[in-house]
């Protein structure tokens, strides 16, 4: 593992695939976060709104994105988080995340941040800010 701090602008963290999502996934979510919306747990519910079957949680998706940070929070934080939601994320796709550095000032990583799923399709993306520890 690269330190961040050592990446130059254009360069990727590691990406990661995520296991297809499972009904389990989206219940054991719901329960966390107390996003109790059946689209997210029943079939007939999802249909009933309109929706090929259930969707995980968009938050689900945003916080597994921040996987790709878990290695690095040893050298500092993720500060600033924001993404815009492009697709819906369905049972048994398979989500990848990336990052890439795109700005690099002092202390301060700026990176663009995705997920597509197993057909290249965004589902999200947005941008992460990841400060630093200062070395005292």
């Amino acid at each position: 593992m690269s330190r961040l701090s050592e990446m130059k602008i254009g360069e990727a963290l590691q990406p990661i695939e995520l296991a297809p999502v499972s009904r389990l996934d989206l219940i054991k979510y719901a329960g966390a976060s107390g996003d109790f919306n059946p689209i997210h747990t029943i079939d007939a519910d999802a249909e009933r709104a309109g929706l090929p079957g259930i969707i995980a949680h968009g938050m689900w998706t945003m916080g597994n994105l921040a996987k790709l940070f878990t290695p690095h929070l040893g050298e500092g934080f993720i500060r600033d988080y924001a993404i815009r939601f492009k697709g819906m994320v369905f049972l048994g796709d398979v989500v990848s995340l990336r990052a890439v550095l795109k700005e690099k000032q002092a202390e301060t990583l700026s990176f663009d941040v995705e997920a597509v799923n197993q057909d290249k399709k965004k589902v999200l993306d947005g941008k992460l800010v990841f400060s630093m520890a200062v070395k005292q």
